[in-house]
């Protein structure tokens, strides 16, 4: 997989579109971002594992891939990352949801883990980290640093709109880390 993937789909820009201007009132907000979050659930999940397993349907026996087990999981920022967990776990509501709480330090200025709940088995899942934003890409690295020292492995970052600067700043610290998005932001 890509270091980066910034999705192209004119509905999914249209919608960006909503939910980026200063004049879109809460509910549409939140109604835009569960529909945005529907629409990148494809090209994210696509990433998932899968094993073979053979199925008896009211015709045949055939074989179907299936998730492999534990079932991938999602994990989200606290809080602006609910949005986009809620969207894509209506998708695959197999996925366990976990949290990760992160806040300014008021005298590095960079970003801390004060929270943090996460499914069993978080080294043996594929994990989709969310945030709606990377600008700095401080809160990101600390939790992807925060998921990594409870073992996680798997890991791959979905955020709605990502800076240059946060980019860079995340792949020099987590280079095996892939960031899907749906746009790109102008530097800072």
């Amino acid at each position: 997989m890509d270091s980066l993937t910034v999705l192209d789909h004119p509905v999914l820009s249209h919608k960006l579109a909503i939910l980026r201007d200063e004049n879109t009132r809460s509910p549409e907000f939140r109604k835009t971002l569960l529909e945005i979050g529907h629409i990148m659930s494809w090209p994210v999940f696509s990433h998932f594992s899968v094993a073979k397993k053979e199925i008896t349907t009211p015709m045949e026996k055939t074989t179907q891939n299936v998730l492999t087990s534990p079932y991938p999981c999602i994990v989200s920022i606290l809080r602006a990352g609910n949005g986009m967990a809620d969207a894509l776990s209506a998708t695959l509501p197999e996925a366990p949801i976990g949290y990760i709480g992160m806040q300014r330090n008021a005298n590095t200025h960079l970003a801390e883990p004060y929270f943090k709940k996460l499914p069993d088995q978080i080294q043996n899942r594929q994990i989709i980290l969310v945030d709606p934003m990377l600008a700095s890409g401080s809160s990101a690295e600390q939790a992807a640093d925060f998921l990594k020292r409870d073992g996680a492995k798997n890991i791959l970052f979905v955020c709605l709109v990502a800076a240059p600067e946060g980019i860079e700043y995340f792949h020099k610290n987590h280079p095996d880390i892939p960031i899907i998005t749906a746009a790109l932001d102008r530097e800072a």
